[in-house]
């Protein structure tokens, strides 16, 4: 199907929202007609009122919604061409052996994306201003043949009018979400309402001694409701008669990629993207964000950048991740095939000679990769991420992490001492507690599960053990960590380690064990107190 007929069939779609629109109003207008001229009194007054309060947000979905603009992202850092001469030289490249005009503006995200927007004029049929983002991690984990792969296939939209034509497509999205947004927003708000109502008058009646009945908002909101299935039913429409083009705009896009880039490099860039999403958002989780509570960020430029440490030390586990693609349930509404599929019909193409991954790290198409991403953590980061302190380097930041989170992990123990016995919350103070005999009264005051709280006798004791156990155990590191005789190590490969002097690794379980038993002792875990070693 040409752009022509596809900027048709799009602005038909969009003109029949208009016309759910009409044939709505139209009925609300029948309705109050036939109850004005039944002469039904006060309640046709009444349903004149909520025809027309349901028909405002009908009419300002058809009519308050601009076509949607391009802007730029909160989060993203605008590369200028003097800045990264190189990658702005391979962008034109690209546009240039795509066959269509190349993207304006250049913004790095904080993202595992790539995508182009086009700001075209008149819904779609004169094309404008074009964007092109390009997330961080990619130039991270791809090398520059995948990254190219992935460039030619945004561009392979460019080439095709997919992006001037997505501005219709677009504008039908946004005034049915609108629509319906709205009504279903009004029907919560007049539930809320209808419920505090209910509420209100239930506890008047608990308040005169009588049994209390389920509050319920009835039908309240139920026009608003009403109105908004018929839009929802036309964006279900909508969608699925519109997925099937956007599905074939993805695969000539694939085509278009792999005839630049090469087959191998574009299927293995395919195959590296969900892996990468993956192993980002655990990176920003478990790493970049490890240091939150401690009130430290990564050295600068390592926000985005220590990514590139993760995909090193797991090179393994993400080769096992490469090799199995996601297993997608297809669904009628998703406007992207199964990046199996996709996959599939890349390497089913012909060999074209080109070898996967012969190419450079993606992260040499940047000047200066550790200024770019430290720039990149200045428009994206809030203000009050970008006032925590910046750790030493990322061993500093991990031992820092975790004493902070020890520390706070013991607090409840360091409580319960206090309410029990009046200690400091020291762990002097807590072996004391034990010693005389306030083990239980401590773990009763810890706080509980409800399957916990439940218990009684032996099944309430041994609830209580593990997380006597866990929190002694952090009172004890915070300790240790103190007097210099632990420190938490960083590892890349899995979670932090506690190194402690040789010997007393092997001590620290039986020695928290014998604390918290039914007859506990308390010698152990004194004993390693009484070793000041440094690590």
């Amino acid at each position: 199907m040409g752009s022509t007929l596809r900027a048709v069939r799009a602005l038909v779609l969009l003109l029949g929202f208009y016309l759910v629109g009409l044939v709505l109003l139209g009925a609300l207008g029948a309705l109050d007609w036939w109850i004005i001229g039944g002469g039904h009194g006060g309640a046709a007054l009444k349903i004149v009122v909520v025809s027309v309060i349901v028909a405002i947000p009908i009419v300002q979905g058809m009519f308050a919604v601009r076509s949607p603009r391009f802007e730029p992202p909160a989060d993203g850092l605008r590369v200028d061409e003097h800045q990264e001469p190189r990658l702005w030289a391979t962008v034109r490249r690209l546009a240039e052996e795509t066959g269509t005009r190349a993207p304006g503006e250049i913004y790095l995200v904080p993202r595992v994306n790539a995508a182009v927007y086009e700001e075209s004029r008149l819904l779609g049929l004169f094309p404008g201003r074009r964007v092109l983002l390009i997330g961080a991690p990619l130039l991270t984990g791809l090398d520059e043949a995948q990254l190219i792969g992935v460039l030619a296939h945004e561009f392979g939209h460019y080439s095709h009018s997919d992006t001037r034509l997505g501005a219709i497509s677009r504008r039908g999205f946004e005034q049915i979400s609108r629509t319906v947004g709205t009504l279903l927003e009004r029907s919560a708000a007049k539930q809320a309402g209808e419920r505090e109502k209910a509420e209100a008058k239930e506890a008047k009646r608990v308040a005169k001694g009588k049994k209390a009945r389920e509050v319920s908002a009835g039908s309240a909101g139920i026009t608003f409701r009403l109105a908004a299935r018929p839009f929802i039913w036309y964006g279900q429409f909508y969608v699925r008669v519109m997925r099937g083009t956007m599905r074939r705009q993805e695969y000539a896009a694939d085509l278009a990629a792999a005839r630049i880039a090469g087959r191998d490099a574009t299927a293995s860039a395919l195959r590296e993207i969900p892996v990468l999403d993956s192993a980002f958002d655990f990176y920003m989780d478990a790493y970049a964000t490890l240091g939150a509570q401690a009130g430290l960020l990564p050295p600068h430029g390592e926000v985005y950048g220590g990514l590139g440490r993760l995909l090193d030390a797991r090179s393994g586990e993400l080769d096992v991740l490469r090799g199995e693609l996601p297993d997608e349930e297809p669904s009628p509404y998703d406007t992207h095939p199964p990046i199996a599929d996709r996959v599939a019909r890349i390497e089913a193409l012909p060999d074209d000679g080109r070898r996967a991954h012969t190419a450079g790290p993606a992260l040499g198409l940047l000047a200066d990769p550790a200024a770019a991403f430290a720039a990149l953590e200045q428009a994206s980061l809030t203000p009050r991420a970008l006032g925590l302190r910046r750790a030493e380097d990322w061993p500093h930041l991990v031992h820092e992490a975790m004493a902070s989170y020890t520390d706070a992990s013991a607090e409840p123990l360091r409580q319960a001492v206090r309410e029990a016995t009046g200690g400091d919350g020291s762990l002097a103070s807590v072996l004391a507690a034990i010693e005389a005999g306030a083990l239980w009264q401590l773990a009763e005051r810890l706080p509980k599960s409800q399957e916990a709280a439940s218990a009684t006798g032996r099944a309430a004791r041994e609830f209580a053990r593990p997380r006597l156990h866990a929190m002694l155990r952090d009172l004890l590191v915070t300790e240790l960590i103190a007097s210099g005789a632990a420190r938490f190590e960083l590892s890349w490969t899995g979670p932090a380690t506690l190194h402690l002097p040789e010997g007393q690794g092997a001590r620290l379980q039986p020695a928290l064990e014998a604390a918290v038993a039914d007859v506990p002792n308390t010698s152990g875990v004194r004993d390693l107190l009484a070793t000041q070693a440094t690590v």
